[in-house]
């Protein structure tokens, strides 16, 4: 395509774009918007023929944004908090943050310690919509994929900005109940591991450092699995403490593993960082997530 007249783009185009990006289909846009589908597909064809530009690149998992469609997304975020930020200064300050907030982190850190504090979250800030996603793989934000990612990393990507939540540490967990049986540790006992799926995780190196000729008797494909598998008295595996905090059938083996201590990020792409509810967020992190801070 070759580009045309941009007069035709607006509030209400940008806002399409932006809804677009967000819900990654025509479903998910239209359901943002209040529409159906069929406008969204209306619409978003008839910016492109006016730019004179592919916006989104149709495939199997949706409507992926070209960079000038990201570029698009980014005025339409700065329009958006604007606007919040305008509506709150004509009420005296108290106009109430809302948007969507898409956040990205591993299953293991979502289910054992975002949830709790996304529910105290959502409470303080009802205008706010949550949008929760658990991945292994870091989202890449340039492309709005989320807001945020929270991860566990000693070196965060350097074109990202964030704050470190704290200090995650790692021990060898058996139940009290599978330690009851009186196995050796470490030759006599199950161990339960990761599978090939995550064949670099910092776990899975160290155990093969320690005990290279011991045998893995369970694997799972998360850290998440390994802590229920454990919990069930399958045997012994490698997990965070803060999986185990309140859980007075299951017992450290080994550790805490200094050579495993990793550190949790909270990481936004610079120009969302500057949007009205990740600040929000990461001001809400920074109070509440409870870990080591040294």
């Amino acid at each position: 395509m070759h580009r045309k007249d941009p007069s035709g783009l607006g509030a209400a185009e940008l806002e399409l774009v932006l809804a677009l990006i967000r819900g990654r289909t025509l479903h998910g846009a239209a359901e943002r918007l209040g529409v159906d589908a069929s406008t969204v597909f209306r619409a978003i064809r008839r910016l492109e023929k006016a730019l004179g530009e592919t916006l989104f690149d149709r495939g199997r998992h949706g409507y992926v944004p070209t960079p000038l469609a990201l570029e698009l997304g980014g005025h339409a975020e700065r329009i958006e908090s604007q606007l919040q930020e305008a509506r709150a200064a004509v009420s005296g300050g108290s106009g109430e943050p809302g948007g969507v907030l898409r956040v990205t982190t591993t299953d293991t850190i979502l289910h054992r310690l975002l949830l709790p504090l996304a529910a105290r979250f959502a409470e303080r800030y009802p205008g706010i919509e949550l949008e929760l996603v658990a991945t292994n793989q870091l989202a890449n934000l340039s492309r709005r994929e989320a807001d945020v990612a929270i991860r566990a990393t000693r070196k965060p990507p350097e074109h990202l900005t964030g704050v470190k939540l704290g200090l995650l540490r790692a021990a060898v967990f058996a139940s009290k109940a599978y330690l009851a049986q009186g196995k050796p540790y470490p030759e006599g006992v199950d161990w339960i591991v990761l599978d090939d799926s995550l064949p670099d995780h910092p776990s899975q190196a160290w155990r093969r450092r320690r005990f290279p000729k011991l045998p893995a008797r369970h694997r799972v494909n998360s850290v998440l699995s390994v802590a229920g598998a454990v919990m069930a008295g399958m045997g012994v595996g490698v997990a965070p403490l803060f999986m185990f905090e309140g859980e007075p059938q299951v017992a450290i083996v080994e550790g805490p593993l200094d050579e495993l201590d990793t550190e949790l990020w909270c990481l936004a792409h610079p120009d969302a960082r500057e949007l009205q509810r990740v600040k929000l967020w990461f001001a809400f992190l920074r109070e509440h997530v409870q870990l080591p801070k040294a």
